[in-house]
């Protein structure tokens, strides 16, 4: 593994620009476990080994099963995550994924079954932050312990 560039110091302010999103986005309102699988989940389809470790490990600092964490790939046959928990992993991976559709009709009932407008607007932006951060990492060769 080879680290391409640091991008936090190739260019200081398009990396506080990430934190101020990452921090209006965490402060939104979404419980901090359901914050982080989306994290993780968002990480996994883009392929972003720095980001998976890093969530993985602040999720099991809060006390997270590891059974959980290692569901979180197939979290739908997996029994262990709430019907929310589902619906925001089922978000994460259509806006991740975003397909020239857009969001399904039937998913975003789903999410509104599960999640106020306020927390929809959270959800979104946690999904757009953790997937700016994974292509920023991706991008110049990030992985885990690079820093």
């Amino acid at each position: 593994m080879k680290l391409r560039m640091n991008h936090r110091t190739a260019n200081p302010a398009g990396f506080q620009a990430l934190l101020q999103l990452e921090s209006a986005a965490q402060k939104m309102g979404l419980e901090p476990v359901l914050y982080e699988l989306i994290k993780i989940r968002a990480s996994q389809i883009n392929g972003c080994a720095y980001c998976v470790d890093m969530h993985t490990k602040d999720l099991r600092g809060m006390g997270e099963t590891e059974q959980r964490l290692n569901l979180v790939v197939v979290w739908r046959e997996s029994p262990v995550f709430t019907g929310r928990e589902r619906a925001a992993l089922a978000l994460t991976e259509a806006v991740t994924r975003l397909p020239e559709k857009g969001v399904s009709e039937d998913l975003y009932e789903e999410v509104r079954a599960h999640f106020s407008e306020s927390e929809i607007v959270a959800l979104l932006m946690a999904i757009n932050a953790i997937n700016c951060w994974n292509r920023m990492a991706v991008t110049t060769g990030m992985y885990p312990g690079c820093f």
